[in-house]
């Protein structure tokens, strides 16, 4: 495990002190025990507190019920499956023969709560502060990329809904390049409004995510003061 368990420590951003809580925290109920769902439990928990926390300082005037619903969508088991994908959990996982025959390592549930599991983990291993660093990492360009006033929707969707209100072409997303390693891949996408003449660039550890920062900063020109 110690050559797996330092590519991902190096994917995460984070070295374990004790190995067997990464080793758990990889390890599904049908390999065996100690298995992932106490420390997805502790994870879990963990995850919902820093991610308040990040929305809590990113939106200091929404109140409550909009922050609830952000953080409902931030931590939902979509998001979280695409983070699992992004580093790769699916080699790492420890599954039953039955498990890995039917596909469980590329299952969302399983990776969304094999993630979870490893922010509990990581807080078992070094506390608070250290798994706040990790998830902050992971968040960071979905958390940018929310507006106010807009908390079910991402930054493509509205700004589809923008253009189609006023009856104009839809955007059109570019590829322009991708660089880095394949576990720490950087996409560079470019997002075109012929109509209003906007072309503006986004970043992200994936196409789709470079494409959102791509329409966010769009709508920052369409939707911004004097627009």
């Amino acid at each position: 495990m110690s050559a797996q368990a330092l590519r991902l420590e190096e994917r995460l951003g984070y070295g374990f002190g004790n190995k067997t809580l990464l080793t758990t925290a990889l390890t599904h109920r049908s390999f065996g025990v100690p298995h992932y769902e106490r420390l997805e439990f502790l994870g879990d928990g963990v995850l919902d507190c820093v991610v308040a926390a990040m929305l809590y300082q990113r939106f200091p005037d929404l109140p409550e019920g909009d922050l609830s619903r952000l953080r409902s969508n931030l931590v939902r088991q979509d998001t979280l499956h695409q983070l699992a994908l992004q580093l790769g959990l699916g080699d790492y996982l420890r599954l039953g023969e039955g498990e890995m025959k039917s596909g469980g390592q590329q299952r969302p549930s399983i990776l969304a709560d094999v993630l979870e599991a490893i922010f509990g983990a990581i807080y078992l291993d070094s506390g608070f502060e250290a798994a706040t660093g990790v998830i902050e990492r992971l968040f960071a360009e979905q958390v940018a990329a929310l507006a106010p006033g807009q908390a079910m929707k991402d930054p493509k969707t509205r700004l589809q809904e923008w253009l189609q209100g006023r009856h104009l072409a839809l955007p059109t997303y570019l590829l322009l390049n991708t660089s880095g390693a394949a576990h720490e891949q950087m996409f560079r996408v470019l997002c075109q409004i012929d109509s209003q003449n906007i072309r503006e660039e986004g970043k992200g550890s994936s196409r789709r995510l470079a494409e959102q920062m791509a329409a966010a900063n769009v709508l920052l020109i369409l939707e911004g003061p004097g627009a």
